[in-house]
């Protein structure tokens, strides 16, 4: 099973890069943008609960395809690009086995412990 969540999760990490290709942006704004919502673990120096939050926040899909839209709504690619690096961000760090975080510390997310 445990397969089959990664081979989704690529899938879906290579969408985001699909939906990245139908941006007018340098290939480069990718890569430097990727990691862009890891700051949100900063949350953490405010302790696991604040940390959870601030981390889940920034790495809700349903949040990402909402800010999509919303950039297609006002026709901003910029809000686009927003949305698009938040989607794949997302799907890579599940692909590596980092989920959406529980109050109870970093380490513990909807995928398991990481590090197990």
């Amino acid at each position: 099973m445990k397969t089959i969540v990664k081979l989704e999760e690529l899938g879906l990490f290579i969408l985001g890069i699909y939906f990245f290709s139908q941006l007018n942006y340098a290939w480069w704004w990718f890569l430097v943008l990727i990691l862009v919502p890891d700051f949100s673990m900063i949350g953490y120096v405010f302790g696991d609960k604040v940390g959870a939050f601030c981390y889940n926040l920034a790495h809700h899909r349903g949040i990402a395809i909402a800010v999509y839209l919303i950039g297609i709504y006002f026709s901003n690619t910029a809000i686009q690009l927003s949305g698009v690096v938040l989607f794949a961000h997302s799907s890579m760090d599940r692909l590596f086995g980092y989920g959406l975080k529980y109050e109870s510390g970093f380490k513990f997310t909807h995928l398991g412990e990481i590090g197990k």
